[in-house]
């Protein structure tokens, strides 16, 4: 799910803000934007077939949740290692590159996935490919973070952010749908193939898109150590920063296991079949465009803190009621409501990083910032499905979404409200 969430050979994405006196042009007469813009809602449109195809796959094989859960928590554990370079590697290479790189690989690798299940299902093979998958995707997230800065200067951050956000969203509202009905016709292993052919045109829109040049002070080369604690220490020395990476790494332990404990309730505890999940995932992804649209907006008028602590305190009441609801249309606005909170709340911390973060910095914080409040979420993610396993999916949600509401509280107590 994407929480927060692609230039010729001498550029990589690095750029000053632009002048004051230029006023920027609509996002939608910027060339490069529109491609890259264009390139990332096809990539999405083919990772929400994933998104339902894969646990669809191992709980198809195995009946089981607890291993849904496992393999999203295998995926997790990947990302987070990777975090821990990604910003190193971004911050020191050709980001348009590397974006490029990233999205062949995972093209090659979902691509192996339907060839194999026409010799019948092997479950241990997406334990294989999704960590690398996975690895490969959050260099990419954070490549992809540190270019859209590139793209659009400081000013039109937050819109830009929102305006990807919401068209990814409006390909992850076709995505399940067509997940849905590809499972159903065909098997879920069809759906992953659809995921590596959309790989493959991302990269190629890619290539088109030129990133404004890097700065002439490039940053010095140092030791890796050195580097993965220079990320650490802004988030430290950055008040806001800090504190609202103790409070996802809270969020994140609680809510990464939730499209599998959507699945699960659906499918065992009311007795749906795929198309309904696909659908009602299709309608949390409209909460997504919704919110997306209108973050830069609400926030302007609200402010950081305010926007940031309601949607996590609206994601935490929506995760409380999903195992209660007993009926198809609950959970989908449930998911919804979830979405759209989630997408504003991510939007708004991704943007205010992309803010106050000094350019040759960028990656290095991002992935700094991404490994501290990320870090247990695969374990949360096991933690959750097992339990919902063994205690149903009401009492789970419950706790966690009153957890969730408690992260928002907390908050309030923290720098991020006057923010």
């Amino acid at each position: 799910m994407a929480y927060e969430a692609r230039p010729d050979g001498k550029s990589d994405g690095r750029t000053a803000s632009p002048s004051s006196d230029d006023k920027p042009r609509p996002l939608w007469r910027q060339r490069d934007f529109a491609v890259f813009w264009a390139a990332q809602t096809l990539s999405v449109l083919g990772d929400s077939f994933a998104l339902i195809a894969l646990p669809l796959l191992v709980f198809e094989t195995t009946g089981s949740l607890a291993r849904m859960g496992l393999l999203t928590a295998v995926g997790g554990a990947a990302s987070v290692v990777a975090a821990v370079f990604a910003g190193v590697v971004v911050d020191r290479v050709d980001r348009r590159r590397l974006l490029i790189g990233c999205d062949l690989v995972r093209m090659v690798l979902y691509g192996v996935i339907p060839l194999v299940w026409l010799a019948g299902p092997k479950v241990w093979l997406l334990y294989a490919v999704l960590p690398v998958c996975e690895a490969v995707g959050m260099l990419f997230a954070v490549g992809y973070v540190t270019v859209v800065r590139g793209l659009v200067g400081t000013g039109q951050l937050t819109e830009a952010n929102g305006r990807l956000n919401a068209t990814a969203a409006a390909a992850g509202v076709l995505g399940p749908v067509g997940a849905g009905v590809v499972a159903a016709w065909t098997g879920a292993a069809t759906a992953v193939g659809v995921d590596a052919a959309s790989f493959g045109v991302s990269a190629l829109c890619t290539w088109f898109v030129r990133f404004r040049s890097r700065p002439a002070e490039a940053p010095e080369r140092t030791g890796l150590w050195r580097d993965l604690r220079t990320g650490v220490a802004f988030l430290r020395g950055h008040p806001v920063l800090r504190w609202l990476t103790v409070l996802l790494f809270v969020f994140s332990f609680l809510t990464l296991g939730l499209n599998d404990l959507v699945i699960y309730h659906l499918k065992h505890d009311l007795g749906h079949d795929d198309g309904t999940v696909g659908t009602v995932m299709a309608v949390g992804a409209l909460g997504t465009i919704t919110g997306a649209l209108l973050v830069a907006r609400v926030r302007r008028r609200f402010g950081f803190g305010t926007v940031w602590t309601g949607s996590v305190a609206l994601c935490g009441l929506a995760f409380a009621g999903i195992g209660w609801a007993h009926d198809v249309p609950a959970v989908a606005a449930l998911c919804a409501l979830f979405l759209a909170c989630g997408g504003m709340a991510g939007t708004c911390s991704m943007s205010l990083r992309q803010e106050v973060t000094p350019e040759p910095l960028l990656g290095r914080v991002t992935s700094a910032f991404w490994t501290l409040h990320y870090s247990a979420a695969p374990i949360g993610a096991a933690v959750l499905t097992w339990a919902a396993d063994h205690q149903g999916t009401a009492p789970v949600g419950l706790t966690a979404g009153a957890t969730c509401v408690l992260v928002a509280c907390a908050a309030l107590f923290t720098p991020i409200r006057r923010t």
